[in-house]
């Protein structure tokens, strides 16, 4: 599951390929869509919740409130079924989805970060991230991705900064699946849930507070 772009995508994955598969798009609704669409996933494949047998949950980067949903369920579900939760750069399913579609390396990676911004990081080729996530404006980054594709809704939001605009815009549920069924199998580690925020959240605490004294 993953819920760090405005994507609420699911899907169940038998070790070799998707089997069900769930997504919709909208930024503000992700704790309202994200249980129904586990439930939707799990009635096409005609099984239940207890047969899962591990929890692959994309840790972003990605607006701080949408971005825990996911993994807060991806955790809650781990305790609940007793079973191992698996992190993936969200940016790294884009890739590895954007690499089935048939693009070829290098290239990059931009989803939205709001606030004029974007999430990004460059790619050797579809499994190969040459770089940490980072998160800037699109112009002050559009020198160091010049005549390459860029994948993903930031890309598309910002054609000025990226003219080679490529799709999908946003994460999909079976491409992170099938990414972590891959490198578990080659005996590679995957992250550990944890969010990739990259700055602070747009909520914050409001600072000097005004002192009201009893009479």
């Amino acid at each position: 599951m993953d819920t760090a772009t405005p994507a609420v995508t699911v899907a169940l994955h038998d070790g070799t390929s998707v089997i069900a598969s769930s997504g919709q798009v909208d930024a503000r609704r992700h704790g309202e869509l994200l249980l129904p669409a586990v439930d939707r996933v799990l009635a096409e494949a005609g099984t239940k919740i207890d047969a899962v047998t591990g929890v692959v949950v994309g840790v972003g980067p990605g607006p701080y409130t949408g971005l825990r949903v996911g993994l807060v369920t991806a955790a809650t579900f781990g305790s609940a079924l007793s079973v191992p939760v698996h992190g993936v750069c969200t940016l790294d399913g884009i890739a590895y989805a954007a690499g089935r579609d048939g693009l070829e390396g290098p290239f990059a990676v931009a989803t939205d970060a709001r606030r004029k911004e974007v999430y990004w990081a460059r790619y050797e080729d579809a499994r190969t991230r040459t770089g940490e996530p980072a998160v800037d404006r699109p112009a002050d980054i559009a020198r160091a991705v010049a005549g390459l594709p860029v994948v993903g809704a930031g890309a598309v939001l910002y054609p000025e900064s990226f003219p080679d605009a490529r799709g999908p815009e946003h994460v999909s549920a079976g491409a992170l699946a099938a990414l972590a069924a891959e490198r578990l199998a080659a005996g590679q580690e995957l992250l550990e849930p944890q969010p990739l925020y990259l700055r602070r959240p747009d909520a914050q605490v409001p600072k000097n507070y005004k002192v009201v004294t009893p009479k």
